[in-house]
């Protein structure tokens, strides 16, 4: 029998607004930059990009951009996409 396989994409599972959460929170915990715009990412990807920029007000282009492999978008960014999935960023205690 033959077995075939896929790369796995996150994005195909991120359907929950808990699940988002969740999968967001634990990037952020690990605190590597890369990591949590990789998630972000990945939770736009599965929103839809269209979604994502209606919701979060950023230009396609930018949004593109902002989340490419090797970029450092301003904390606004980061701030409206989260926000943009129902998230919001806060420090606690």
């Amino acid at each position: 029998m033959k077995v075939t396989t896929k790369k796995w994409n996150a994005s195909e599972h991120l359907d929950d607004p808990k699940l988002i959460y969740e999968y967001l929170k634990a990037s952020f915990a690990e605190g590597d930059s890369r990591l949590l715009m990789t998630a972000i990412a990945n939770v736009a990807q599965s929103k839809g990009i269209n979604e994502t920029t209606r919701k979060s007000k950023i230009k396609h282009e930018l949004l593109y951009e902002d989340l490419s492999t090797n970029s450092s978008p301003k904390f606004e960014t980061v701030k409206q996409l989260i926000e943009s999935f129902g998230c919001k960023l806060a420090i606690v205690q």
